[in-house]
This record gives structure tokens, sequence and C-alpha cells, in this order.
């Protein structure tokens, strides 16, 4: 049995295993390097979109309080009797309210897209 063995060994076929086994073993160390590279962007990508959607958030929050504060700004200002509010101060406040509800129902919409998206 131990010759059947050494034989194999020496033989053409036994070289031939071998050297089909290293390409394949490098191929798969390759692959396995694209892959983690795949991973790590991929990963990064997520990060970045995360990010993106917190400034969004953060962008609509400072807007929506902007109209807030002119609008309160402007109530105020129509409050004092020596003021004179003229037409643009009632023209600015229904453009802001039309503003900020074009913008509500813009986000409610989006929001209920979302839910119902796959």
């Amino acid at each position: 049995m131990g010759t059947e063995i050494g034989q194999f060994l020496s033989s053409g076929w036994w070289m031939l295993l071998a050297a089909m086994g290293v390409p394949s073993a490098l191929t798969a160390l390759l692959i396995r390097r694209v892959e983690r590279n795949l991973d790590k962007r991929e990963k990064h990508e997520e990060e970045r979109e995360r990010k993106r959607m917190e400034l969004d958030r953060m962008l609509i929050q400072s807007t929506t309080a902007s109209i807030a504060l002119g609008e309160a700004t402007a109530r105020a200002v129509q409050r004092i009797p020596d003021a004179h509010c003229n037409g643009d101060m009632h023209a600015a406040l229904d453009y802001a309210a039309k503003v900020k509800h074009e913008q509500k129902d813009f986000l409610t919409a989006l929001g209920i897209q979302a839910l119902h998206d796959d």
C-alpha cells in the first residue's frame, strides 16, 4: 500500500492537482478582498446617505422655524398702533402660510408614499 501512495505522489497527476489548487486559492483570496472592499464602500455610502437625510431634516426644521419667526414678527408688528402696516405685510403673511401648508402637504405625501413603497 505504501508503494501505491509513493507512485501516486511521484506521478504527474499529483503535480497537476497541486498546480490546480494554487490558482484556485489565489482566486479565492482575490475574490474575498474585492468583496471586503465592496462591503466597505457600501457601508460608507449608507453612512453618507444617513447624513444626507439628517441634513434634509435639519433644513426642513430650520425653514419651518424661519417661517414661524417671520409670522410671529409680522403679527407683533401689526399689533403696534403706530406701525401703519400696508398690504405688503398681509400679503407676506398669506404667502408664508401658503408655503408652510404646501411644505407640510408635500412632506405628508412623501411619508405616506414611503410607508407603501417596498
